[in-house]
């Protein structure tokens, strides 16, 4: 432990005396834009506006951002910078609550399209890479009008980064003390051309923590590789042709018999057409195949239990139209989706479904203040051979400093195969039976939103927000216990109506000289109706802050620290008490704060050195149960990025 304070404060001393050594050289330069107000985001509205001028609340992580987090995954990145968000564990897998809503209920893209595969409800978070995401978007709340199924809690789309100018390249690799993790990364960036190609690697390699005998999580070790191609074809000026092809594996040593293994194939082909100042079309075709299998060690056969594959065709239009201060947005996706698993009666181990939709926005702007944007949509999925509408209506009213947002959305999640045909032997212990008469889960969400910034002075900028939000649930599905063939055994059914409220607040602050600090609070309340369970997790109150400088001293040094971290109250869960499933009781977590110094030096333009000591004050909880904090105490996490193109 003291080794890793004694490397921290060497690392400090050294950035010390490179700043007293070059403080005459001063050549910091005042960023535009540093709260990233400008920046331009597609999610909320499915087309590209500046963040200021949506009417629906949207949350930015930009590059910048992550870089500053200093996470070291997708999910650390994430609970880092979104208070009310947190990963639990569920049977050996890490799941997502996020406001009181489960994984299932929070849709995640990549550049706009759906990921294949699920497990507990999420996807694999291990397939995102942290290195080629350009900044990740997140609007909370119903968003089912655009983005139909499983949208009903919100969205999250990664956006990967786009082409550069000429060409880059970069080298990466990051060492985890806690798990011994090794990552490395690459990417490379170049254009011949109307083309340009995108390659980009990345592999993992850690090994199992060791909780203790107060534990009942189980952690594994493992390694995993992920590789992604992407080739632009600018056919003209006004047409644009997109590939992409992906392969990801990974093990997980889940024993000394057998170890799991998960693949993933992604391909797609996309076309823009610019047809003319007022009209774009886009047209997309993706396929994504997800894989599990059980590696037997003692006879190396690896058995392949669970696949699931989405084949989508999507088309999305946009019609400008200036005298009437307004734009229209038509849509229209079909999907088929395919799922093999153990988990389906023997005699029928695999099933499949189709979907189709077609929806219309709707984005006016009748002055200077005021926008206002409404859609309609309506779904169809074949399993279940009936369709469900969605609406929004949203508006933003804008003057000087100020925005004000006011929205109401319906959102849905139609069952999964899972849930409509499961029929397994859960650990040998109990059934767990699908149901082919569950009915959409439902909901109806208002928010309202006040954003206020500006510059407390020429050299301080600033900005506040506070949003207050309200979600009635219809149909909610989840397992409960019933007998069937004289034996207790779960079903997924339809159970009573539940709501969701809650605010968020957060406060931004970025002064000339580099400092900047970033403080965000979420509340969450569920209501139940009395003697029903609450099935959710959600911890009442969570906070996240971050303060931080950051500064170019030179053309060769800059300098990069940040004290962050995260708050979570405590929070009772109902669970079951055991494997009889005839009594369920409530388990309490303690409330907990994580801490997290970090330390950043840019050196000779292209060479980043991180260094981050997590777990600040060495917390570690009692028991380790499925929703304590998975941590061993103080790490030390150390990396190295070198982009080639600022070298050369």
């Amino acid at each position: 432990m003291k080794k890793i304070y004694v490397i921290f404060a060497a690392a400090l001393l050294s950035t010390g005396a490179a700043y007293a050594e070059n403080e005459s050289d001063d050549c910091v330069t005042w960023n535009k834009d540093p709260l990233g107000l400008e920046t331009v985001v597609v999610t909320a509205t499915r087309t590209p506006k500046p963040l200021l001028d949506i009417p629906v609340v949207t949350r930015v992580i930009t590059a910048d951002d992550i870089q500053k987090a200093d996470a070291t995954n997708i999910k650390d990145m994430l609970q880092q910078e979104i208070p009310g968000l947190e990963f639990t564990y569920s049977m050996g897998q890490q799941v997502l609550n996020m406001g009181g809503y489960d994984g299932n209920n929070i849709l995640f893209l990549v550049d706009g399209e759906r990921m294949a595969g699920e497990s507990m409800d999420n996807v694999d978070f291990s397939r995102l890479n942290l290195s080629s995401i350009e900044r990740i978007e997140i609007v909370k709340g119903a968003a089912s009008t655009l983005y139909g199924s499983s949208a009903m809690g919100g969205v999250v789309n990664i956006i990967t980064k786009g082409p550069s100018d000429k060409w880059a390249a970069n080298v990466n690799s990051r060492y985890e003390g806690a798990t011994k993790e090794w990552r490395h990364g690459a990417s490379a960036d170049f254009n011949i051309g109307r083309i340009n190609s995108l390659t980009t690697f990345q592999m993992t390699d850690a090994k199992a923590l060791d909780l203790g005998e107060n534990s009942s999580l189980p952690t594994y070790g493992g390694k995993s590789y992920n590789v992604k191609e992407r080739l632009t074809w600018k056919l003209s000026d006004a047409l644009r042709l997109t590939g992409r092809i992906g392969y990801f594996f990974r093990e997980r040593e889940s024993g000394t018999v057998s170890h799991e293994r998960y693949r993933d194939v992604s391909d797609g082909l996309k076309l823009n057409w610019k047809i003319n100042a007022q009209q774009d079309l886009e047209v997309a075709y993706s396929f994504d195949q997800y894989d599990k299998s059980d590696l037997n060690m003692l006879t190396d056969k690896d058995i392949r239990d669970y696949s699931n594959r989405q084949n989508i065709c999507r088309a999305l239009y946009n019609l400008h139209m200036p005298s009437w201060k307004s734009q229209f947005t038509a849509g229209a996706d079909y999907m088929n989706d395919y799922m093999m698993t153990y988990q389906f009666s023997e005699d029928n181990n695999h099933r499949s479904q189709n979907s189709c939709d077609i929806f219309a926005q709707w984005d006016y702007t009748p002055s200077d203040h005021w926008d206002i944007i409404g859609g309609l949509r309506y779904d169809y999925f074949s399993a279940a051979k009936k369709g469900r509408p969605t609406w929004k209506l949203a508006a933003m009213y804008k003057t000087g400093k100020h925005q004000i947002r006011v929205s109401y959305a319906s959102g849905f999640r139609a069952p999964s195969l899972k849930e409509l045909y499961m029929d397994f032997f859960m650990g040998g212990i109990f059934m767990i039976y699908g149901n082919t008469d569950l009915k959409c889960e439902t909901n109806h969400n208002f928010s309202l939103s006040w954003t206020n910034h500006g510059s407390v002075s020429d050299n301080l900028k600033y900005c506040l927000t506070a949003t207050g939000y309200y979600n009635f649930f219809n149909n909610y599905i989840t397992t409960a216990t019933v007998q069937r063939d004289g034996k207790t055994a779960q079903m997924y059914t339809n159970i009573a109506n539940q709501q969701i409220a809650g605010a968020d607040a957060s406060v931004q602050l970025h002064h000339q000289n580099g400092i900047g600090a970033k403080v965000s609070y979420a509340f969450t309340k569920n209501i139940v109706k009395k003697g029903q369970p609450d099935l959710t997790a959600a911890r009442p109150h969570s906070l996240t802050w971050r303060i931080d400088y950051d500064r170019q001293f030179t053309e060769k040094y800059g300098l990069y620290v940040a004290l962050s971290g995260r708050f979570l109250s405590a929070v009772d869960v109902t669970e079951y008490a055991s494997t009889e499933l005839d009594e369920m009781t409530k388990t309490h977590y303690d409330g907990y704060s994580i801490w997290k110094l970090s330390l950043s030096q840019r050196i000779l333009k292209g060479i980043n050195i991180n260094c981050a000591v997590d777990n600040l004050f060495n917390y570690k909880p009692d028991n380790y149960y499925a929703n304590s904090p998975v941590t061993l105490g103080t790490t030390l996490t150390v990396g190295v990025s070198i982009d080639l193109q600022k070298l050369f």
